[in-house]
């Protein structure tokens, strides 16, 4: 199966895509995740911040994901 994972900002940069396409084969939370992501782009580290969103909310790392579900990446933002 796969998940779809939006990105936005410097995560659309790092990535190199608007969205990706992330496999998995067992349950995941949100904090497997994050975990996995940091593994793939290392430069995530670097950023002060970097929350998931599913469905549209903010998530805790032992939100569970499910297929279907809207995943975005919500790098650090600077308003004014």
């Amino acid at each position: 199966m796969n998940l779809s994972i939006l990105t936005f900002g410097i995560a659309k940069d790092i990535t190199g895509s608007a969205v990706l396409e992330w496999p998995f084969d067992k349950p995941l939370t949100v904090g497997e995740l994050q975990v996995q992501l940091l593994e793939r782009y290392p430069a995530f580290r670097s950023l002060a911040s970097l929350r998931l969103a599913v469905n549209k909310s903010y998530a805790t790392p032992d939100t569970p994901l499910h297929p279907g579900d809207e995943i975005a990446l919500i790098p650090p933002v600077a308003g004014g």
